[in-house]
């Protein structure tokens, strides 16, 4: 007999005591991850003024440098803004630590010495821990309660390509490629239920652990990018003052030649 003959009947009960508790306890280990990821958020800490200072003149330049082309300050004014943030990013004014002393290059921060910076570290590694342990469990309770059971046949064709994917655990070269495993089917809602989650948690949320899946120290490699994460504002400064530099030769005023254009707009002016 063919193996195209061979039909598979499932019982009843594998759909009701296997099938259906998978998928419900990966939904609501989901739900838990993302409450558990909230509540171990630390709050964020007050800036001192100075530091609200220092970031705030950074991006007062860079709005400044960025609005040059066309820019509705008038020339005087803003040469004048312009050269007094060159000379403050020079001077290390706006630094909230104060300017460095003598001519000694300063020093990146270092993160192990900055609480903010490693408050950042440890809420990724937490985050992380709540994001691989839930899963770990899950896998090794499908593999030990539920290993070699088939739970549900795809309703539509495919290649043998997918075999291999839907049909972990089970060695049966004859089986229909449209059948699917127990642990098939984990991976198929371990990367399947975003959805799922982002339609009843919201779209910023900590359910889906599938981002985890291609480096399990993600956080840690997205650790340059923490917001608790320290920065050299004196190098920062001093790149943006050379930048206004630049800026200053492409400045042009918007309201250059305004009344003719106004007039030539509505026929005054040939």
């Amino acid at each position: 007999m063919s193996s195209n003959a061979v039909s598979l009947y499932l019982d009843p009960q594998i759909r009701d005591w296997v099938l259906f508790p998978i998928t419900l306890v990966m939904i609501l280990v989901g739900i838990l991850r993302h409450y558990v990821v909230i509540l171990l958020q630390s709050q964020p800490k007050k800036l001192s003024r100075a530091a609200i200072r220092e970031q705030r003149a950074l991006v007062r330049a860079q709005i400044l440098r960025a609005t040059s082309a066309k820019s509705p300050i008038p020339p005087t004014y803003y040469k004048s803004i312009s050269q007094h943030l060159s000379k403050a990013f020079n001077d290390g004014t706006y630094l909230k630590d104060g300017p460095p002393e003598g001519d000694a290059p300063s020093k990146p921060p270092n993160p192990l010495t900055d609480p903010a910076a490693m408050d950042g570290m440890m809420s990724g590694m937490k985050t992380q821990m709540v994001m691989m342990v839930p899963q770990m469990i899950i896998m090794g309770w499908i593999n030990f309660f539920f290993q070699g059971f088939v739970l549900i046949k795809l309703p539509f064709p495919l290649t043998l390509g997918f075999k291999s994917m839907l049909q972990r655990g089970i060695e049966t070269p004859d089986m229909d490629v449209r059948w699917v495993s127990s642990l098939s089917w984990y991976f198929l809602n371990f990367f399947g239920l975003n959805g799922l989650y982002r339609l009843i948690l919201g779209g910023e949320n900590a359910a889906d652990a599938s981002r985890d899946m291609a480096s399990p120290f993600a956080a840690a490699s997205a650790a340059p990018q923490a917001p608790g994460q320290a920065q050299d504002y004196n190098k920062l400064f001093k790149t943006e003052r050379d930048n206004l530099e630049f800026a200053e030769g492409l400045y042009s005023w918007v309201g250059n030649d305004v009344e003719d254009r106004v007039l030539r707009r509505y026929g005054k002016l040939p």
